[in-house]
């Protein structure tokens, strides 16, 4: 049953039965706190046809709901705002059907499928605050849209060729004297990272030497020597060794690359995400070639007298975009244009999801705009889910001077972090833990603080991330909603210890208002899912999670449960408190978030 649908319906009713027209799109918006009722009507927009004062239309149409409506149970007209209040029995109802859903929340099949990729990381360094960030939105866009009743491919395209991976490769080909990850201890991308950072501080101190001892008394800029020092002379002598398939440069490139494999599979397992398909850039780069070949013969790129190829995009907005170097080079818009037919030939699915930091957001306008240019049937499906930068307290991050923050120290600090905080919440409630669950327990709260504090802020803003301030028990954190799903089910424990049963349905006949408001709560998940994958927005889920989360601790504040005399609201309360529980664990989920059965 749903209220919101039938208020709507039955208004429309009232209007055509008191003045003879009909509204064909009746709009309801929640009741200010200060007003009883839950529903509001705003009459303003028929003042000119009925030529009545708002108030009065208003009055009207609550007097007939009163009398006609099976599920208005009061009203009050403030000016030209009609609220309207819910009979108890709408709302029993609601509960029930919300109970008896096994998969409530879980909407109809599309029949139609999307491709979501996300992670994108790079073989010359680990995954960093910022990969958290994309992971965690793409993970979490990929479980709301499959619970919108999407097909969902998860896709990941590793970046592992090109001049970045060469520094790293070429640190390490003369500074590592063989050193390996169970040598050094390290995890492999870890290891990796380590070069890509010595490659910096080394070619920086050769940039800084050659301005300042220049030869011949000829000054040298410091954009000339970036251009020609030797270190970076021999990075782009590698890459071309790599791209003609040299041996030995290859060998080294396999070697450090699947030990950053192994350490991004780590990582991957700790955070809880995974991929149907991963895609390597050295398999794909080449691949658009054949479209800019297609792009010439279509006119729709134009070659230079240089021979570097163009499109221009001005009749769009954008402006004239390079997509081949005159020396037949690759650039990352040739590779893209490749990767993204492979990838819609692969699977055909009806929309391709890019989750990619906002400083990207021009190269997809280009890519699309291409594309489309070039006829593609699936280029209306394309989407760029763009996120802004995560900062810490302590400033912006950059991953060539070794200044960011790496996921894995990351995670493990706010696993500790969150560990100190329930330690000192439970006042010994945790001895009788083992210490495997104790852990077990511990990750699960740092996890959930870490996903669910970087994924609360809408994806576009900026936003800075403490960890000390994710793991509050008590604010608009992850372990605060995990901690109300641990109280539910100690309750819901404790009740099954006493014997009682949760079977049949709810007969009661009256609610308390906060009862009310979390049936209420509860009867809006579908719809905030819907919104949700919609507009690729997993910020929703996690607002709508917190405020049933704080509405059922008001509810258990304000209502006894166990000790309850009456058997017929003993039973309702329960009913009610497991589909808030079941709601909450579902609802974290899309989030990626377990939820502990106890704390």
């Amino acid at each position: 049953m749903d209220i919101q649908e039938q208020v709507k319906s039955d208004i429309q009713q009232a209007i055509q039965a008191l003045f003879q027209t009909t509204m064909d799109d009746v709009t309801l918006q929640p009741t200010k706190k200060e007003f009883e009722g839950l529903y509001t009507f705003v009459t303003f927009s028929l003042t000119k046809a009925l030529r009545q004062a708002p108030a009065q239309i208003g009055q009207a149409i609550g007097t007939w709901l009163a009398q006609n409506s099976p599920i208005v149970s009061g009203f009050n007209v403030v000016q030209g705002f009609l609220n309207l209040s819910i009979a108890d029995a709408a709302w029993v109802n609601v509960l029930n059907a919300i109970a008896a859903n096994p998969s409530f929340g879980v909407l109809p099949k599309k029949e139609q499928s999307v491709m979501v990729e996300f992670s994108s990381p790079n073989t010359n360094k680990p995954l960093h605050l910022g990969h958290l960030r994309n992971n965690f939105l793409g993970d979490s866009v990929s479980r709301i849209l499959t619970a919108n009743g999407y097909d969902v491919v998860k896709a990941c395209i590793v970046n592992d060729r090109g001049i970045h991976i060469c520094k790293s490769m070429l640190a390490y080909k003369l500074f590592s004297n063989g050193e390996t990850p169970e040598s050094s201890g390290l995890k492999g991308d870890h290891l990796i990272g380590k070069y890509y950072v010595l490659f910096d501080k080394a070619y920086k101190a050769q940039v800084a030497e050659m301005v300042e001892q220049w030869q011949s008394g000829t000054p040298v800029t410091k954009e000339e020597a970036e251009k020609t020092a030797p270190l970076m002379q021999e990075v782009q002598q590698m890459l071309r060794l790599w791209e003609q398939g040299d041996p030995e440069t290859v060998a080294l490139w396999s070697q450090l690359n699947a030990w950053v494999y192994e350490g991004f599979d780590a990582t991957y397992r700790t955070i809880g995400v995974s991929f149907d398909k991963t895609y390597y850039e050295s398999n794909t780069y080449i691949l658009g070639k054949e479209v800019v070949e297609e792009g010439l013969q279509k006119g729709v790129f134009y070659r230079k007298e240089d021979s570097s190829v163009w499109i221009d995009l001005t009749e769009e907005g954008l402006d004239q975009k390079l997509v081949m170097r005159s020396d037949g080079t690759s650039v990352y818009m040739t590779q893209d244009l490749g990767t993204t037919d492979l990838k819609a030939e692969d699977y055909h699915t009806d929309r391709q999801i890019w989750v990619v930091g906002n400083e990207q957001d021009y190269h997809f306008k280009v890519l699309f705009a291409i594309l489309g240019r070039l006829g593609r049937t699936y280029a209306d499906g394309l989407y760029h889910l763009s996120y802004g930068m995560v900062d810490l307290p302590t400033g912006k991050m950059k991953s060539r001077e070794g200044t960011v923050v790496d996921a894995d120290d990351l995670v493990q600090e706010t696993i500790d972090a969150a560990s100190t905080a329930a330690d000192e919440a439970a006042k010994g409630k945790l001895d009788e833990f083992s210490e495997t669950e104790k852990a077990a327990l511990f990750q699960m709260l740092g996890l959930g603080a870490l996903k669910y504090y970087l994924l609360k802020v809408d994806p576009q803003k900026r936003m800075q991330f403490n960890p000390a301030e994710s793991v509050d028990l008590h604010g608009n954190t992850g372990p605060y909603i995990q901690y109300v799903h641990a109280r539910i089910r100690s309750v819901l424990r404790k009740a099954s210890d006493m014997g009682i049963s949760l079977e049949g349905a709810v007969t009661v006949s009256q609610l308390d208002e906060i009862e009310q408001q979390l049936v209420f709560l509860l009867s809006q998940y579908p719809q905030r899912v819907a919104e949700a994958g919609a507009d690729y927005a997993p910020s929703y889920i996690a607002q709508y999670v917190y405020e049933l989360a704080k509405t059922f601790n008001q509810f258990y504040d304000k209502l006894s449960i166990l000790k309850e005399t009456d058997a017929i609201k003993l039973h309702s309360r329960l009913i009610l408190s497991k589909s808030v529980g079941e709601t909450i664990r579902s609802s974290m989920g899309l989030l990626g978030i377990d939820v502990p059965e106890k704390m």
